[in-house]
């Protein structure tokens, strides 16, 4: 599993371009395209797997709490899914939707509808070399400790 799973450089890796007004996610030094993963799960480019995942779950290991802006939260919508991306092995954080799963939570809706993108297929989604290298490093000295 571990070698099947181990992630190598693309010397020839070309970050993910961002246009203006696209939205961004930075999970520390890995920062991913939002708005191209969307653009690629609902064209059927990019297959998400598909969970229901417990908001109250989530929520205790969420960061939410210290980003929310009031004023947007009014306007979310919990039926669009949030994004769960595979940051080490087995690992998964919320990189798109912690408005919905803040808002969810206050509201005491039991799940949410998710989409869950393992590591392999976050690559093309980040937007510089810098991150894109760091991660592959991090994933595979994860991998090591298995």
């Amino acid at each position: 599993m571990k070698k099947e799973r181990t992630l190598r450089l693309n010397k020839n890796f070309l970050p993910c371009e961002v246009n203006e007004n696209e939205e961004l996610c930075p999970n520390g030094i890995f920062v991913f395209n939002i708005s191209r993963i969307i653009e690629h799960i609902d064209s059927g480019q990019l297959n998400a797997e598909t969970e229901e995942i417990n908001v109250t779950e989530w929520y205790g290991k969420s960061f939410t709490k210290n980003i929310i802006n009031e004023d947007h939260l009014k306007t979310v919508v919990l039926k669009t899914p949030v994004i769960q991306a595979e940051i080490s092995p087995g690992r998964y954080n919320i990189i798109d939707g912690r408005h919905r799963l803040e808002k969810a939570y206050r509201d005491q809706v039991k799940t949410l509808k998710s989409y869950r993108l393992k590591a392999e297929q976050l690559i093309p989604y980040f937007i510089d070399t810098q991150g894109y290298q760091a991660f592959v490093g991090y994933w595979n000295d994860k991998l090591s400790d298995l």
